[in-house]
């Protein structure tokens, strides 16, 4: 028992991950009450006397004004505040022939606060609108000309103060004064957007705030970034008076983006500033394959030396001309550039770059670019010649551009099985593929967003079994008033392929989904992409600028990559195998995820959920979730082998053996947990030896083996289980259908058993979980055995297996149970 949940303890078994609780909002939206009745007199005077007493401070602000050289633009901000549950009639405070201007709208629990702009002199037409108010005025035909729907909502107004102005979380409003921090300043265009910001920037210089070039435009707004210190701002408030808006400086991508050279240099040399590069022989190395490196980059030096670029063909060279290769170099190093630029801590890199040309550069022999499947062979050996023993993962941003596969194997995807395998070398050192998915490229798919994503299948070579085959999703979605993303946030990509349309038993695919960035959509001219919906990362070209955008699925890989050299570095010595099922472990469906993806109106089927899947994978890694165990809520991992399959001397193949694992389970504590809803997860990765033909399922199948996981249920005693188990792996074998079926799983066996790696979710009581505390993991058909010719029967199977389990927040420490129950009895052969 615990008094409270412990978070980010050691992995268990040895090597484990947290699994959290997702977090649901529910909003339910208030229905304001009816406009109630004023005393028109006394609110009317009131709201008069209160507009009396801004005009002395108006004179104040524009002398402080003139005094700065503010000839264009001078007036005073003032805001209007709503009556408790009372909606602001804040469209009705602008009016453009007295170039009176609402800046902002915000609500504050049950108020409504606007800020308007009120030109020099230009007080008098509010206090117009109160006499009119006053005088309850009618036209001539007896109209109400009043103003009382405006009037009636406003309960007060004042000079706006440095918090009118913050439209940014509240949260993130500066409590220190005195800490100079980057805020974005949202300037209005007015008639004309260049003088504007000129003033700003004129005025700001002399009040000793700095100003940064770089400068977002949008049809309304000007976005300039600023550095200063809350007390500076308070103490212009009056001055700067052409702030419509402000908030905490946002990792946007367009931002850096626009900088100059000079600019882009200083931020990278801060990064580099606070950046640790640490190295041990067990380093881990993320070998990209792609169109070269520039090692040159400041940046990349660090962790790329030119021993380390190679290509596949000496006349290429192994610089990069064509700039993705680069820019998937900045994004596995330090991941999206946005973050890390403006983020003022220390890091600490633990791995380190490879390149292998794969590519040509323009200019090249037509044609030698598209042996790829060789070409890959090739680009792999390269860097293994070179340093044999070096811990490493390929990270590979390269795909045909269509998906007419269908998941069908092909030479290309074949090639990466086989290498994964190590197939050379019959499986002695098993490598890890990270590959893009492929993308959506056309604007005119992009229109029909999401349908393109359910047609456009994934790209050769993403249908390797044995990859972990990445896709993207999206978070980026801020954009001005008036402008929207395609994609919500949370939401699968416009970019993203998937494998939705393909033959029902190829693999699930993508594994996963990063990060790849967004659109923004235009009525008149499509989708498009947009800085600010963009990912940042090292251009090509340093000595003309450090950094450029990126998006789609490579954006998504490099990401991956840079999850999986941590996870290496955390773990060292790990198989890949079980890297791979560590990020894919630690994966979740964002609600808008299962909102694009599952039926709102009926409980999801097993089929609505491998729609899910076909879609997302299995959702969003967590990289605290793949290296941290909590007290509710954690993980354990096996690796281990079996051999699937035996020859006896004048027969033909046959099954060996499984693994049955005697789980360290805390059935104490969940039999007292009763009723209580608990969830437990399963990932079984391994690498299938691939045998590519188009000789269909039967004899001649893809895949050397396969390897699948049952677990005990409640009902069942130790041997009813093995005999289940036997039953199901016979029927494989037959090729016979095994409906029996445990519906509490997410997917269920029929559907997760595919591909080289399965995951589901079983969801019961934590009385039911404590009576399952059996895995099977047996073998089923494969090459290897309806081969025999072949001679490959006699092989082993590695494979990794993680299992995790999580209850609600409550004074359980499941953690401790089973940190105390591990031994080495826990695997037993059957």
């Amino acid at each position: 028992m615990t008094d409270q949940r412990r978070e980010n303890l050691p992995h268990l078994f040895p090597q484990n991950t947290s699994s959290a609780e997702p977090f649901t909002s529910h909003r339910v939206p208030v229905r304001p009450p009816p406009l109630p009745a004023r005393d028109r007199a006394m609110h009317g005077n009131a709201l008069r006397e209160q507009l009396q007493q801004l005009r002395p401070v108006a004179e104040q602000a524009k002398e402080e004004q003139v005094a700065l050289g503010i000839q264009d633009g001078v007036g005073l901000r003032v805001q209007f505040k709503s009556f408790d549950d009372i909606k602001l009639a804040f469209e009705s405070l602008a009016n453009k022939p007295n170039g009176i201007e609402l800046l902002n709208y915000k609500e504050e629990g049950e108020r409504g606060f606007a800020t308007v702009f009120v030109p020099d002199g230009k007080l008098d037409y509010f206090e117009r609108v109160i006499i009119e108010y006053l005088d309850d005025r009618k036209g001539s035909t007896g109209r109400s000309l009043d103003h009382k729907a405006l009037v009636n909502t406003i309960q007060s107004i004042h000079v706006a103060q440095l918090e009118a102005l913050w439209t940014d979380a509240p949260a993130f409003f500066p409590t220190d004064e005195n800490e100079i921090i980057w805020w974005e300043a949202w300037l209005p265009v007015r008639d004309n957007r260049d003088l504007v910001a000129a003033g700003f920037m004129q005025a700001a210089q002399l009040l000793g705030i700095r100003v940064l070039e770089g400068r977002l435009n949008f049809p309304e707004r000007t976005v300039l970034t600023i550095q200063c210190s809350k007390a500076q701002l308070q103490q212009s408030v009056l001055t700067l008076n052409s702030i419509a808006e402000l908030r905490r400086a946002k990792e946007t991508a367009d931002f850096f983006d626009s900088f100059t050279p000079a600019e882009q240099h200083e931020w990278a040399a801060e990064l580099l500033g606070r950046t640790t590069f640490t190295a041990s022989k067990h380093t881990p190395h993320i070998c990209i394959l792609d169109t070269g490196v520039n090692h040159g980059h400041p940046l990349l030096t660090p962790a790329l030396v030119e021993p380390d670029l190679h290509t596949i063909e000496p006349d290429w060279g192994v610089d990069d001309r064509h700039g993705h290769g680069t820019s998937m170099a900045g994004l596995a190093l330090y991941g999206d550039l946005t973050h890390t630029l403006r983020s003022a801590e220390p890091l600490i890199i633990e791995h380190r770059l490879e390149s292998v040309k794969l590519l040509p550069s323009d200019g090249a022999n037509a044609g030698d670019e598209k042996n790829f499947g060789f070409n890959t062979v090739e680009a792999v050996s390269r860097a293994e010649i070179t340093a044999p023993l070096r811990t490493r993962l390929f990270s590979m941003a390269v795909t045909t551009v269509d998906g007419r596969d269908r998941g069908r194997p092909s030479s290309w995807s074949s090639a990466l099985d086989r290498l994964a395998f190590d197939a050379d070398a019959q499986g002695a050192s098993p490598r890890l593929f990270v590959v893009s998915a492929g993308n959506i490229r056309e604007s005119s798919e992009w229109m029909d967003y999401p349908s393109s994503n359910t047609l456009m299948g994934i790209c050769d070579p993403a249908q390797a079994w044995n990859s972990l085959t990445v896709g993207a999703f999206t978070d980026l979605v801020e954009l001005p008033p008036g402008l929207r993303a395609v994609a919500a946030k949370g939401g699968l990509s416009p970019f993203s392929t998937t494998s939705q349309n393909w033959i029902n038993h190829y693999p699930l695919k993508p594994d996963v989904l990063f990060e790849g960035g967004n659109l923004i959509h235009d009525e008149l001219l499509g989708p498009a992409t947009a800085g600010e919906l963009s990912l940042l990362t090292t251009h090509n070209h340093p000595v003309d600028r450090h950094l450029t955008l990126a998006t789609a699925t490579s954006a998504a890989t490099s990401l991956c990559s840079r999850m999986a050299a941590q996870l290496m570095a955390a773990y060292p010595g790990r198989w890949p195998e079980s890297i791979r099922a560590l990020i894919v472990h630690s994966a979740e469906w964002t609600d808008a995820m299962k909102q694009m993806f599952l039926p709102q109106n009926r409980n999801p089927t097993k089929q609505d959920y491998e729609r899910l899947v076909r879609h997302c994978g299995f959702g969003v890694p967590s990289l605290e979730r793949a290296q941290w165990s909590a007290s509710n809520s954690l993980t354990l991992i096996v690796e281990d082998t079996l051999q699937p399959f035996k020859k006896l001397r004048g027969k033909d193949p046959s099954p060996r053996e499984m693994h049955l694992h005697k789980l360290p389970w805390p059935k104490d504590e969940l039999e007292a947990l009763g009723a209580t809803d608990v969830e437990m997860t399963v990932t079984l990765s391994y690498f299938i030896e691939p045998n590519p033909s188009a000789r269909g399922r039967s004899r001649y199948r893809y895949e050397s083996h396969g390897l699948r996981f049952d677990v005990k249920r409640p009902t069942e005693d130790v041997p009813r289980f093995r005999a289940r188990v036997n039953a199901a792996a016979l029927d494989d074998e037959n090729g016979v259908p095994n409906h029996d079926n445990d519906p509490a799983w997410t997917l269920g066996k029929q559907k997760r058993h595919r591909g080289s790696l399965h995951q589901d979710t079983w969801k019961g009581t934590a009385a039911e979980l404590a009576s399952r505390g059996y895995l099977a993991v047996y073998p089923s058909l494969g090459w290897w055995k309806t081969r025999g010719a072949l001679e490959r029967y006699d092989s082993p199977a590695r494979y990794a297996l993680i299992i995790s389990i999580k209850v609600p927040e409550v004074d359980t420490d499941i953690y401790s149970v089973i940190a105390a129950k591990i031994t080495p009895e826990n695997v037993v052969l059957v």
